[in-house]
């Protein structure tokens, strides 16, 4: 698999890539930045390293629960060339309430700090377990009885993970825009824009036809509005 990430101590995964119109863009070596987290820019208060193995040492503990997990949100927009600021990293899954309580008194011995954030009727998601500390914030957000394919499909198809030796599995761009059309509102349009307008060469004939998988519509009004910008 591809990495995303350039591999820790080389002195380059604190900085955004780019600092204009550009930024998010990837070099040719694949090695884009995890963004620059919290207050002051001359003056990071956690280390993207220190996050990016704090969620592979979450992922272990998902694995004893016999699940898996695919990155989503900002870390994937930053692996799919756009970066934003930010101090957290979230990871799909498919689990139902037990199991997310299960994971959370797992963590805990562990020796993290989770807090679980149960569902009801009418939640879009199937729960989210917040887990936090120096690093910054690792969510865990369960899609199961809502929009499980998508991660199912998500976790069998990437092909990019976080760096090198890495098991952080990247969700592709047709899921990741699946999942923000899932989600709805402003600010996921916006986030699928972007990622229109800084990957020119995505087929998007896939990005539609798992869409229609999903039976997700609004895509192509999108893709219209990314192409007039």
């Amino acid at each position: 698999m591809r990495d995303a990430f350039p591999r820790a101590g080389t002195g380059s995964s604190q900085e955004l890539v780019g600092g204009r119109a550009d930024r998010g863009r990837v070099d040719h070596g694949h090695s884009l930045r995890v963004a620059q987290t919290r207050a002051g820019a001359d003056e990071p208060m956690s280390q993207p390293d220190d996050l990016l193995r704090t969620a592979e040492e979450v992922l272990a503990v998902l694995a004893r629960h016999h699940l898996d997990a695919v990155v989503i949100g900002a870390v994937a927009l930053a692996a799919h060339h756009y970066v934003r600021q930010t101090e957290d990293l979230d990871l799909g899954v498919n689990a139902d309430v037990p199991t997310m309580r299960a994971v959370v008194a797992s963590l805990r011995e562990a020796g993290f700090e989770a807090e679980l954030r149960e569902p009801d009727t009418t939640d879009p998601l199937g729960g989210v377990i917040d887990v936090s500390g120096r690093f910054g914030l690792i969510q865990i957000i369960s899609y199961a009885g809502r929009f499980p394919a998508v991660i199912e499909d998500a976790v069998r198809l990437s092909t990019l993970v976080v760096r090198e030796g890495s098991p952080l599995k990247i969700v592709p761009i047709p899921h990741l825009i699946a999942l923000k059309l899932y989600a709805g509102g402003h600010k996921s349009k916006a986030d699928i824009i972007e990622l229109l307008i800084r990957n020119p060469d995505l087929d998007l004939d896939e990005v539609r036809t798992v869409c229609a998988r999903y039976l997700i519509g609004g895509i192509d009004e999108l893709i219209a509005e990314s192409r007039s910008v």
